[in-house]
C-alpha cells in the first residue's frame, strides 16, 4: 500500500533546522524498521513544508511509523493513503 505523509515544522523542528536532513535519514530508517520504504522526499511550499512516498505492508506499520516519527517533536505528521492510477482506474470500473 502507497501512503502520502505530510509534515509540517514544529517549533522545536524549525529551531533546529540544520538537523533536518538527519531527522529525513532518521525517519526512514524508522519506516524501513516497519516494513516500509521510503519512495521519494519532497520539500513543499504551502500548508505543509515536507512530504515523503511511502510504500508500507499494512496501515498499522504506517501509523507506528507516523506515530515514531511524531513522538520526537520535531514535525508533526498527516499520512494519507494513496492509490495509483490503475487501483483508481479498478475502483470506478467496479462501481455499482
Amino acid at each position: 500500500m502507497t501512503y502520502l505523509m505530510l509534515f509540517k515544522y514544529t517549533q522545536k523542528g524549525l529551531e533546529n533546522i540544520r538537523e533536518s536532513p538527519k531527522r529525513v535519514e532518521s525517519a526512514k530508517q524508522v519506516i524501513k524498521a516497519v516494513g516500509g520504504e521510503v519512495k521519494a522526499f519532497y520539500l513543499l511550499m504551502g500548508e505543509y513544508d515536507t512530504a515523503m512516498l511511502v510504500d508500507a505492508p499494512n496501515p498499522e506499520a504506517i501509523a507506528k511509523a507516523s506515530l515514531s516519527v511524531g513522538s520526537r517533536g520535531n514535525v508533526t505528521c498527516k499520512t494519507l493513503a494513496a492509490f495509483n492510477e490503475g487501483e483508481f482506474n479498478k475502483m470506478i470500473s467496479a462501481l455499482p
